[in-house]
Formats: structure tokens, sequence, C-alpha cells
């Protein structure tokens, strides 16, 4: 029995955290872990609480015995079993209080665990297990309540933002892409986009928009739409009229032009005590160069040209370089082709012209028949009372140069030039070349203001800023005056001869409006060339009166001056043609340049266009026109300038219809039974309906037949069916007129 006993002694423990057996042990007493036998045998049963209130703490013994776990019988009056020598324990208060909090817990409701056990019954209810658990689900929030709560935090952030955000002050160019907009206006994308679509436009961010669109939408989000072109921003350097006040006398440009070894660089050299054609290769000027004289405190600034396509396109860009124009004609040689297209290009710019014949001191010059034939290209010298200066000189023996330069200041001083030098400068670019070590030099002679060392530019579509300024013989200068020529250092790349050269605030700017040039540019590239002659048809299509002017290139004198005749007969208040230049020999580059700057096109009759000429005139859209027979020629030019005209429209009658009967016929309409009294009727004819001598109705046939079949057309004295297209109100003793409209070209 003692061995069975022990066995039951022995059987399986009941295992506890530390904290639990801590427990027991207290309440068991000090005595070890067996209680004392009183007797009665009592058990204890160990109710643990449900996790969520299960206190997890457990660092002193006073904690584990309130929340950890208690000690029932299993009789409703049950009762704690204290130790034997419990109450022997010298503090008091000690004892008093566990029965207070005993007596406490025995009173107050049991919590309900997950896994309720009924005492009386020893039964689970599951209705009881349900409604705990959905109670302890209700206590977490669903997934809709936690959106919703969501939503109105977002809401409520972005009621602060937008109360928050300030407008601004936004510039909108003509197209703007959907991210630059935002960008601008410091929203993000997609609420640009939002607006758009609340809009009805659906766009993405890298699409564009026109500025309309996009000032509405900087409206709507709260910003303030400033519309701006692209030509807005060439407004920094557009040109001011200086006061009277502030401008000076500035010194004459000058522009030495005349046929090959006449004597044009000789003259500067002579000028300048200089000897700049033996720096020439062959003799002759291949690049323009630009000086500057003082003799006596008067400055004159020269330029010599090489030819004469530099000029023309300076000329055609706008740019007004020159002030004066010295033709310079070798006594011995007399007029020759390029002296003739040096006065056609003088003409054309409109520049007053001096009469340098030069080489006097050869034995073989003869100063009147120079004069004699400048009559014939009517440039009339004093000597023989006209208007234009002459000049006598050699400038291989330095004769009369005092002369010339008397007759130069006096024709400036009859323009009365003038110029503020206390302005930002301004000026043209002479030559552009690209020196080792050096980098881009151009050349540039100042028109206005002062240019200084440090000033920033832009030319064309470059820009830089002026690191050294030389002048024509080398030195190293800090500012330039107007109308002086130097080298400028400081271009971030080669610029056009002839482009303009304009001093500006800050570098910002300089960059902007050389992008924005370079980009028209580019455009201008992409674009198809219009030949001169199509965009003088625009302007007469837009009731401009246009002067066509006209280059004759033929093979002898005489044809040029017919051609010249017969095409000036041509001319009427709506176009009006001038020769601007004729001449004799194949049409060369120069011709191509004038006709290019003058904006007109080339005549060549039984002469060709050398190949050079050929790639420039395709290069810049000159329309160039061969003829071998004059009558062809005529009637072309003719033809060209009638077409441009106006047609003459006139109305002719053809037939006269009578309706004498009307038959109506559902879902077809009214149909008038005619007589043809007088012409013809056909289908194609236009036709008025009469009433009483009234036209009641202008229209045209929709339907013409004769018995049952359709015709096209029905002769005097004949019936015919005939439906009125788009017209159904016709009476009986109407008359239908028939008639043509034809159109006539108008001829000169």
């Amino acid at each position: 029995m003692d061995k069975d006993k022990d066995k039951d002694n022995k059987k399986k423990p009941l295992k506890l955290s530390s904290s639990g057996r801590l427990q027991i042990r207290k309440n068991l007493g000090p005595a070890g872990d067996k209680p004392r036998n009183t007797g009665q045998k009592k058990t204890i049963q160990i109710v643990f609480r449900n996790k969520n209130n299960q206190q997890k703490s457990s660092s002193t013994a006073q904690s584990n015995f309130r929340g950890s776990s208690s000690f029932r019988t299993p009789g409703a009056t049950s009762k704690l079993v204290p130790p034997a020598n419990f109450f022997n324990q010298p503090n008091k208060n000690f004892s008093g209080k566990n029965k207070k909090t005993s007596e406490a817990k025995k009173s107050s409701p049991k919590k309900s665990t997950l896994k309720p056990q009924d005492n009386d019954i020893g039964k689970i209810n599951i209705n009881k297990i349900l409604e705990q658990e959905e109670q302890e689900f209700d206590k977490f929030p669903s997934l809709a309540k936690i959106k919703r709560a969501r939503e109105k935090e977002k809401l409520k952030s972005q009621d602060s933002t937008e109360s928050n955000k300030k407008g601004r002050e936004i510039t909108i160019p003509e197209i703007i892409t959907v991210q630059e907009l935002a960008n601008r206006m410091a929203e993000k994308t997609a609420d640009v986009v939002k607006t758009l679509m609340k809009m009805g436009v659906m766009a993405n961010a890298t699409q564009s928009l026109e500025a309309d669109t996009a000032e509405i939408v900087a409206t709507e989000l709260g910003h303030k739409a400033k519309l701006v072109t692209d030509d807005d921003i060439l407004k920094e350097i557009e040109d001011i009229d200086d006061s009277k006040e502030s401008l000076q006398t500035r010194a004459p440009v000058v522009t030495i032009m005349g046929h090959v070894d006449h004597g044009k660089t000789s003259i500067l050299d002579a000028f300048r005590n200089s000897n700049v054609v033996s720096g020439e290769s062959g003799g002759i000027t291949q690049h323009i160069g630009a000086y500057q004289i003082n003799n006596n405190d008067k400055k004159i600034t020269f330029i010599d040209t090489p030819g004469h396509a530099a000029f023309s396109n300076m000329r055609a860009r706008g740019s007004k370089t020159t002030d004066l124009i010295i033709l310079v004609v070798a006594a011995d040689d007399g007029l020759k082709p390029q002296t003739i297209e040096s006065i056609s290009h003088a003409k054309a710019a409109n520049v007053p012209i001096i009469i340098a014949i030069n080489k006097m001191d050869l034995p073989a010059a003869d100063p009147d028949k120079v004069r004699n034939e400048l009559l014939s290209h009517e440039v009339v010298v004093e000597k023989l009372s006209g208007d234009v200066l002459d000049v006598e000189i050699s400038a291989l023996k330095k004769t009369n140069l005092e002369k010339l330069e008397e007759a130069i200041h006096l024709q400036a001083d009859l323009l009365n030039l003038s110029a503020n030098p206390n302005r930002s400068a301004r000026g043209s670019i002479i030559e552009s070349k690209l020196e080792k070590g050096r980098g881009s030099v151009a050349t540039v002679l100042v028109q206005k203001g002062t240019l200084k060392i440090g000033d920033i530019f832009v030319s064309g579509s470059e820009w830089g800023k002026v690191k050294a300024l030389i002048d024509d013989k080398g030195n190293n200068i800090k500012q330039a005056p107007p109308s002086m020529p130097v080298e400028v250092l400081g271009f971030d790349a080669n610029p056009l001869a002839g482009d303009d050269f304009i001093v500006v605030d800050n570098e910002n700017t300089a960059r902007k409006i050389a992008e924005y040039r370079f980009n028209k540019k580019q455009i201008q590239k992409n674009k198809v060339v219009k030949t001169n002659v199509e965009e003088m048809f625009e302007q007469i299509s837009a009731g401009e009166s246009v002067t066509l002017p006209v280059i004759i290139k033929a093979d002898v004198q005489g044809s040029a001056e017919a051609i010249e005749n017969s095409i000036t007969k041509l001319s009427t208040e709506e176009v009006k043609t001038s020769v601007i230049h004729k001449g004799v020999g194949a049409i060369t580059e120069s011709d191509v340049a004038l006709a290019n700057s003058g904006k007109g096109f080339i005549v060549g009759f039984n002469v060709r266009a050398i190949p050079q000429a050929r790639d420039m005139a395709k290069r810049d859209g000159v329309n160039i026109q061969y003829y071998s027979i004059i009558y062809e020629l005529i009637d072309d030019i003719k033809n060209l300038m009638s077409g441009l005209l106006d047609p003459d429209i006139s109305e002719k009658i053809t037939g006269n219809v009578e309706i004498r009967e009307v038959f109506s016929i559902s879902k077809v309409g009214n149909i008038a039974g005619c007589f043809v009294k007088e012409g013809f009727i056909s289908r194609n004819s236009k036709i008025r309906i009469l009433r009483d001598n009234v036209v009641i109705h202008t229209g045209s046939i929709n339907s013409l037949k004769r018995f049952k079949e359709e015709v096209k057309e029905v002769k005097t004295g004949y019936e015919c069916g005939v439906m009125v297209e788009n017209y159904s109100d016709i009476k009986v003793n109407d008359i239908i007129e028939t008639f043509e409209i034809t159109e006539s070209k108008r001829k000169l």
C-alpha cells in the first residue's frame, strides 16, 4: 500500500512557470512544497486568466499574488488554505490587508474568459462564446473605417497646404510642356494633369500646351499668368534714339570699291603710309580689311572689300555699315564689269559716291573718257554739271590724296554724321576668322556707344565677353569709340559677316538671345525656301503694291537694253518693275548677291550662270530664268505679272425655258414640265427662276429628262422635265433662265 501511495505521489508533476511555483510556495507557507495534513484533504484548483488580462510583470511577489493565480475550493464557499503559522506572523497589518483583498475578489464579478465553464451545469455554452468573440472583435475598427479616417486626414492636410499655398506670377510662352508649366508654378505634375482632364484635355507630362490653355490651368490653380512671345526677348536689345544733346560728331565710314587691280588697296596704303599690298597673295585683296587714319585730328574709317558679295550680304541683313563709297576707276582702263556692278551696289544701298580716278601718272591715262563712260550709267560728275564728286589721283605717286580726303570730309559734313559715345556699344561684324591660340576673332565696326574690355555682347546667334581689343595697327586698347574698327577676342564661336554686335547688361540675357536666334535659324533651315518671286506674289495677293526688281544679263548690250525697255513698259499700278542692274556676260555670284539683297530675280538671255552662282542661288532662294528668244522672255514676264491680277468674271445667258406644267411626285418633289423657247438647257447649267420678271431663285439643275431618259442637253423647240435642286416652289408660267459664268485672265 505504501508503495502504491508512493507511486501516486510520484505521478506526473504539474508544470508551472517560475512565478507560478513561487506563488504556490508562498500560499503553502514556509514549510516547503508539501502542505501540512489537517485531517481533511482539500484539492487546489488553479484557474488561469485570459492572456489579455494576464499581467506579464512578475518582478515582485505581491504583484504575482494579486494578478497571476488564485486558489479556490470546489464549493461555492471555498476558502484559501493558509499555512499553520501564517497568522503567527508579527505584521498584523499585512494579514488584515490580505483579508480585505480576498474579500474584494470574492465580491467582484468573475471576468469572462474565452472558454468559460458553467460550474452548475458543467457544459459549454456556444452562444456565450460567440457573443464574447463578437464583443472582442468589435473592439477593432473595420478596414472601411480605417480608409475613411485616412481620407479625412488627407483632406485636412490638403486644405492646410492649399491655405498655405501662395499664388505665383509666372510667364507662359507660346508653347509650353505640362512638366515645364508645373515646374514654373511649383505644383505637382499630377495636379496639372488633373486640372487639364477636368477641362477635357487629355495630356501627359511631355505634351505641349498652347499659351491660352496654360493660362487657364494657371488661373485654376491660383496663379497669375503673363503671356509672352518669343520675340519679347528681343525687346531687351532694341535700339533707342539718342537725344540731340548727347550726339557728338563721329568719323565717316568709307567703303572703297572698284574693279580688280584698279588700285583700291594702294590708295589705302598711301593714306596709311603702309604696304598692305605686299602682304596680299598675288597682289590682290582676298579679305575685308578695316582701317582708320587720323590726319590733322580728322579721322576717316576705311573698309577695303575684295568683292561685292560681303558688302551685299551686309546690306541684305539691314546693316548700315558705310556712309560713303569711293569708286576707284583706273584712268587708263576705264569702266570694267566690276566697276559697273559697284555702281549698281551703291545705287541699291542709296549711298553717296565719290569717283577716284586713279593711275593718273601713267601716259595712257584719260580721265575724260572715264567721265563720259560714267554718263551711260547715270553717274554725272561735277565737271559735267552733276552732283557726284570726282578726284584725279595717283596712289603710287601720292598725288592729290589731300583733295580726296577733303572731298570725303566735305561729303561727311553734308551728311552730318554723329553718334552718342556715352551708351552701350552697338556695331556690325566686318569679318571673322579662327586663329590658333586666340580662338574666334572678329573685326567689329563700332557704330554707337563705346566698346570696353569686359563688356558682354551678343552677335547674331553667338555671344561672348570682350577679352581684348586690338586696333588696325596691332595695338591693344581699352576702349573703342564710334566709327572705330577693332578686332574683338572673346567670341564663343565665329559670327557671320554682317551680323549685328550689341552689348547687353548681363550674361543671362546674352545667352537667351543667342539661343533664341540659333533656334530660329535652325527652323529657317528646315523650312522650304521660297524664291523672291513667290514672296512677291504673296505680297501682291495681300493687296500690297510691289516693285519687282529684275537683274538682266545678256550676251550683247543691245539685247539687254531692249529687254530693259520692254520690262519697264509692263509696269502697272499693282506691279511695278525696275531693272536694278543689267550687264553682259555670264551670271556670277555678284549678280546672285545683288538679287538676294534687292529681293529680285535674274533673267539670263543667251547666257548661263557659273556653277558657283547656281549653288549660291539655290542656297539663297534666288530665281534664275534662262531665255534665248526675246519675245518668249517678254511674254513669260507678262504672264507672270498677269497671273497675279484678279480674273475678269463674265456671265453669258444660254437659254430661256418656260414652265408649262408642274407635276408633284411623292418622295421626289415637284417636276417642271418645260418648253425650251430660246437657246438650250443643259444638265450643268446655272439657272434663275423668274416670276413676273423678278428673280425668285438662283441655283442648279438636279435632273434633266426627256420622256423617261436622262439627257445632258435639250435644245430650242423641245420639251423636257426639269427638277430644280433644293427648290420646289415652282408654278406654271415661271421662266427658267440658264446662264454660264466665264472667267477670263486679265492681261497687261
